[in-house]
């Protein structure tokens, strides 16, 4: 059986043996084939130069769904209700159960042409007012079809009840080309080992090369909306003199990230449910045993202060490894790094990943990331605390905040952080804060007068802020649109003017 496209470019061939083609569409139309088919051909056949074509770029009208549908029917929606009705007319109800939307739009433009009438009763009627109609609209649609072109005020009829729209086409001129034959010859790509054994390589064509042809465009990178504002808060954080905490550990043993907190091994947040666990490796024991029996002592019968939580401390509750739920894991291990190191005063921060069993839903995920600034210093108080949490808002373009007493196991005295929404016009909790408690910080050892004050919150939502994304599904995780990564504007912060 012989290929369609092959008998379409010899049918082609014998057309320009004798004639050129002026419009590539009109061509097709006549022939009765997809024009796109044709432009496929008339490629192959320009890589042989055995065609020339000059590409031109075009503008028609072409039917919508609805018109095409007339077109089909033979006939427009006001001939259709026009025909619909009988001799003694019909109500508009029953019009409208024959016809459904048709009658609709065939009544309306009816009654606009005088085709019918509605007499009223109490059972109005739609009724013939002429004996014959002439189907201006449907001929109209037929010669737009057939690429005719019709008066400025027909077309402008049909375009307002939006039967027809301009769309952009291209179509070619098509003539014989340098090489022109009938049938193509067989070109070769490559010099292989068995033409030059047999020497049939000096009379075979071969397919020339376009060495000056661009290729494909390769696309540069695109940083995400995350990276951006991800950027913004590390320029605050290093312009106010802190130091990057290095964050790249996601797996974490529940010692670090739960026990050395002072978080008791019964906390809900270590449950399944709000916890991922490890199952290779499932434990480790990567913590100093001094430094173990000290935070062990704490949690059984308290200390510094503390009468702790008065329970039997698990060491293989402290072994599992998890995926980490919070950056102060990093925090606590930077702590005690700095205990055993020689306590000095020090600001430090982190922007990193973390992980919770959390239901997934427009502004929630079981991956995030977290913002964590952590100062530690002697003799800091609730007020500078307080204090800190304003600049730092304020290089955010955040100047009303609220400040809200809350319960941590780690820190005491704790705050939520409200900020007024003027869009919302609304309170809304913006970060976490407090002091970490000496049950917490003496254990790891440091000095009894050090206080460590610290604040927390998600990158994510104040992306989702700045960029006008209220499902966070669209800004981070594999549904995310790279459309949108690769189109969405810089980021800067509106940082209120100085008073």
């Amino acid at each position: 059986m012989a290929d369609p496209k092959q008998e379409m470019e010899k049918a082609l061939l014998i057309f320009l043996q004798s004639s050129a083609i002026e419009n590539s569409r009109e061509y097709a139309e006549t022939n009765g084939i997809e024009h796109n088919d044709l432009v496929g051909i008339l490629k192959s056949l320009l890589s042989y130069e055995m065609v020339a074509a000059k590409e031109t770029d075009s503008v028609r009208w072409a039917l919508s769904a609805e018109a095409k549908g007339f077109v089909d029917a033979n006939a427009s929606a006001e001939a259709q209700t026009f025909l619909a009705i009988p001799g003694e007319g019909i109500s508009l109800n029953d019009l409208k159960a024959v016809l459904g939307k048709t009658a609709e739009v065939g009544f309306k433009q009816g009654m606009v042409n005088k085709w019918f009438e509605l007499v009223k009763g109490s059972n109005p009627l739609v009724m013939r007012k002429v004996d014959t109609i002439k189907d201006e609209c449907l001929e109209n649609l037929k010669a737009i079809a057939a690429g005719a072109t019709l008066a400025p005020a027909e077309e402008k009829k049909l375009k307002q009840r939006k039967l027809i729209s301009q769309e952009k086409c291209k179509y070619y001129a098509v003539e014989k080309g340098s090489k022109f034959a009938l049938e193509k010859p067989k070109l070769y790509t490559d010099l292989n080992a068995e033409m030059m054994k047999d020497g049939s390589w000096k009379t075979a064509a071969f397919k020339n090369y376009n060495y000056s042809a661009l290729g494909k465009p390769t696309e540069g990178g695109h940083l995400h909306p995350l990276l951006k504002v991800r950027k913004e808060f590390r320029e605050i954080f290093f312009a106010m003199g802190f130091e990057e905490m290095p964050t790249n550990r996601y797996v974490e043993n529940s010692f670090w990230n739960f026990d050395a907190l002072f978080q008791p091994q019964q906390h809900p947040a270590r449950d399944a449910h709000d916890t991922f666990f490890m199952t290779t490796p499932q434990t480790s024991d990567t913590f100093p045993p001094d430094y173990l029996e000290r935070v062990r002592t704490t949690h059984e019968t308290g200390g510094y202060g503390s009468i702790g939580y008065n329970y039997d401390w698990s060491l293989a509750e402290a072994k599992k490894n998890i995926m980490r739920t919070h950056t102060t894991a990093v925090s606590s291990r930077m702590l005690y790094k700095m205990a055993q190191e020689g306590f000095k005063p020090a600001k430090y921060f982190s922007i990193d990943r973390v992980f919770r069993n959390e239901a997934v839903d427009r502004t929630h995920l079981a991956e995030f990331h977290q913002i964590e600034g952590v100062i530690c210093d002697r003799g800091l108080t609730l007020g500078h605390l307080i204090g800190i949490l304003h600049e730092f808002f304020r290089r955010l373009g955040i100047t009303q905040l609220k400040f809200k007493p809350a319960f941590n196991p780690y820190t005491e005295p704790s705050m939520e952080i409200f900020s007024y929404h003027p869009k919302l016009k609304k309170w809304v909790e913006v970060g976490n804060s407090g002091m970490f408690r000496p049950e917490m910080l003496e254990p790891m050892g440091l000095p009894p007068d050090v206080t460590v004050i610290a604040w927390g919150l998600s990158l994510e939502r104040p992306t989702m802020i700045l960029y006008d994304i209220d499902n966070i599904r669209d800004l981070f995780g594999h549904k995310v649109n790279l459309g949108l990564v690769r189109a969405n504007p810089i980021c800067r912060l509106q940082i209120p003017n100085e008073a």
